[in-house]
């Protein structure tokens, strides 16, 4: 099945260009030129990838992205923007942004960075349905988890990575450099303020259970790892 992508863009050359190009190597790909099409069409196609543009005519592509995630977690999210300011990239990181894109960019890094998302998809795909550690509980397809006290609890796809990549390497130390590179990717390193947020927040999750199964830990120097009891 052909990955969806929806493209919100009021460039209209660029929008066009990112349609045709897709749709030609292989993506089932729609197009929005402001927020209120784009609401419509996400709710109808369900896509699998949404690339946003930060400054459309009817709003802002940031409010936008958080509406999105507030109805889905399990969608790609990157955003294309003119603005290289760093509280901004910041912002688009922490709403769950697998990457931003800086225009002018090549259509080619595009697709690298879609293909590098997509193949850290198929590793989740690939784990079990329903993952138990004691009370707690992970359903990775589903980006969710159940706390100690019975609470079931959304991860954004960053979350998600993070923990499935601990997962695989559980009781092992996994460097901060290879976190990076398989969640963000090479090009796109966020400030040590958003990765760690994502892992105070998967550790608050290890934390409700009383008996601690698991914990994540901090190996100074190294990054971090998830321990099993």
């Amino acid at each position: 099945m052909r990955a969806k992508i929806l493209i919100v863009e009021d460039e209209k050359n660029l929008g066009d260009t990112l349609k045709e190009y897709l749709s030609s190597i292989g993506y089932d790909c729609h197009k929005a030129c402001d927020c209120k099409s784009a609401k419509l069409i996400f709710k109808e196609l369900v896509p699998t990838i949404v690339i946003m543009d930060i400054g459309l005519p009817d709003g802002s592509g940031l409010d936008l992205a958080k509406e999105f995630r507030k109805i889905r977690k399990d969608f790609v999210l990157l955003f294309l923007s003119a603005q290289n300011d760093p509280e901004i990239r910041l912002e688009g990181l922490e709403i769950g942004a697998e990457d931003y894109i800086t225009k002018p960019f090549a259509l080619k890094e595009l697709t690298l960075r879609l293909e590098r998302i997509l193949k850290s998809q198929s590793k989740i795909n690939s784990l079990p349905e329903e993952i138990n550690f004691g009370n707690l509980k992970i359903w990775f397809k589903r980006y969710e988890v159940l706390d100690g006290k019975g609470n079931i609890v959304g991860l954004s796809r960053k979350e998600c990575e993070i923990l499935e990549l601990l997962y695989r390497n559980k009781n092992e130390a996994v460097e901060r450099s290879t976190i990076l590179d398989n969640v963000w990717g090479e090009e796109v390193f966020p400030s040590n303020r958003t990765v760690d947020n994502y892992i105070v927040a998967l550790r608050k999750w290890c934390e409700t259970d009383p008996q601690g199964h698991i914990q994540i830990q901090s190996i100074r120097g190294v990054g971090y790892k998830l321990t099993v009891n």
